[in-house]
């Protein structure tokens, strides 16, 4: 009984999600309410509040759920690169494609000016914090295979990637169509840089 009552659970929950992206993506953030996300999940509004104490935790949950995605596929890659640069790349790539397909840009381009993240600070600087960790296990991991030196820095750059790519991904989301291309670009003239800076 408890695994029925568990899956209906899992059930609700991926309702409110998905109910809150499509009003997201049709009305904006701002001007959803949490009252229309439980009417489109045909729940009550307490029981949206009993999954996610606030519209923010929402979206949080979205930005969690493709970092994870990213980070599984990264992992079941990472054997097929033989030099750091292009697993480094792969894993950025996968973040950023997983996080646009979570949220739409236009959805970003209101979401990271006014800081509507903020009045979660703790939880998303929680999400920012396990995403930093992961990747590093993931430098790690390359370190392991010799395509790293064992004194290159990889909390440094973890969080250093983590930091510039965030910038650079407010400007991608300006356009409806973001140019992935060159994104794609500065990422990986900035890790061969610090490639090349901390030593292979």
């Amino acid at each position: 009984m408890s695994g029925l009552r568990q899956r209906q659970k899992e059930q609700r929950r991926e309702a409110i999600v998905e109910a809150a992206l499509q009003l997201f993506e049709t009305q904006g953030f701002n001007a959803t309410t949490v009252e229309q996300i439980a009417v489109q999940a045909g729940v009550s509004t307490p029981t949206v509040f009993n999954y996610f104490g606030a519209k923010q935790d929402i979206l949080l949950a979205l930005m969690g759920r493709a970092d994870q995605r990213a980070l599984t596929d990264a992992r079941q890659q990472m054997p097929t690169f033989d030099n750091a640069v292009d697993a480094m790349c792969h894993l950025e790539s996968q973040i950023i494609r997983r996080e646009l397909e979570a949220l739409p840009a236009a959805i970003w381009r209101e979401l990271l000016p006014l800081g509507l993240l903020t009045p979660r600070p703790e939880a998303a600087s929680h999400l920012n914090r396990r995403l930093i960790e992961e990747v590093a296990d993931l430098l790690r991991e390359l370190q392991g295979r010799g395509l790293l030196k064992a004194d290159f820095d990889v909390e440094f750059v973890a969080e250093f990637l983590n930091d510039y790519s965030s910038t650079l991904f407010m400007r991608l989301v300006q356009d409806d169509v973001p140019d992935l291309a060159a994104h794609e670009r500065r990422i990986r003239k900035l890790t061969e840089t610090l490639v090349a800076g901390l030593g292979v």
